[in-house]
């Protein structure tokens, strides 16, 4: 058993460090190693990967709430309530989808969500962070938001994942977030929307037992925030665009060598 607990803090810092330099929580990169690493099915790997995305971003809001202003999050409230009431109903339906799917086809998703994550990392590293946003305001950008939001929490539930590297790009790209400012707001949209995927998981007896708490969710958790702490520090000095096009490389590579062949 303290082997087990060891490995999981030793597996969840280094993800959390690579999470912190690239400005995301690194569940997409927790997946793979939650089915190769330590033997879990696709169904329960997704499920467990959203609860020590839970706890993860649990130490994400404490530290954020002391170091990040919170005034530029008020002009983006009302998107950010549009975006939190589509992601909590996406995730919803997303976890009860997965719930109930054959392992092959689980097994597909989870294979087109990854590398399309992958692509959108490369992506980002070579699209400036800067946008006015979706001209049009409330009238429009409401609507836009629940949709997107409905998007995004789909693919939370299906990969277990807090979803920031779909919401920051959004905030940034159709709200004219700055960069911070989508950091923060992401924490907060993602809580919500990770927690209503959990406790359908929970539900359908995806999760596991208090074993899985003990054992994994909180030594892996807990490993990440140490990690992204020390990602966090090390952001000055690595640099992050070509960081963010080899971590897309590895992760389009270790999804279609890991999630190609479905198991049964």
């Amino acid at each position: 058993m303290g082997s087990r607990i060891l490995r999981a803090a030793l597996y969840g810092a280094p993800i959390g460090t690579l999470g912190g330099l690239i400005g995301l929580g690194g569940a997409e990169f927790r997946l793979p190693v939650l089915k190769v690493a330590f033997g879990y099915p696709t169904h329960q790997a997704v499920a467990l990967n959203l609860a020590v995305s839970a706890f993860t971003l649990l130490g994400a809001l404490a530290i954020r709430v002391r170091v990040a202003p919170t005034a530029p999050l008020v002009p983006l409230a009302p998107a950010l309530v549009a975006l939190v009431a589509g992601a909590m109903l996406g995730a919803h339906r997303g976890a009860a989808y997965a719930s109930r799917v054959s392992i092959a086809r689980l097994e597909h998703l989870v294979l087109v969500l990854l590398v399309a994550i992958g692509v959108m990392l490369g992506a980002e590293a070579l699209v400036p962070w800067e946008s006015a946003g979706v001209p049009g305001g409330l009238p429009l950008r409401l609507p836009l938001a629940l949709v997107l939001g409905g998007a995004i929490g789909l693919v939370s539930a299906l990969l277990g994942v807090a979803g920031g590297e779909l919401i920051i790009p959004t905030l940034v790209f159709v709200f004219g977030a700055d960069i911070r400012t989508a950091g923060t707001a992401s924490v907060l949209v993602s809580l919500p929307t990770v927690s209503v995927g959990l406790v359908r998981y929970v539900r359908a007896r995806a999760v596991g037992g208090r074993e899985e708490l003990t054992d994994l969710i909180v030594p892996m958790g807990l490993g990440s925030i140490v990690g992204a702490i020390v990602g966090g520090g090390l952001v000055p000095y690595v640099p992050g665009r070509a960081l963010k096009l080899i971590l897309g490389a590895i992760l389009i590579g270790s999804a279609i060598r890991i999630f190609r062949h479905p198991r049964h």
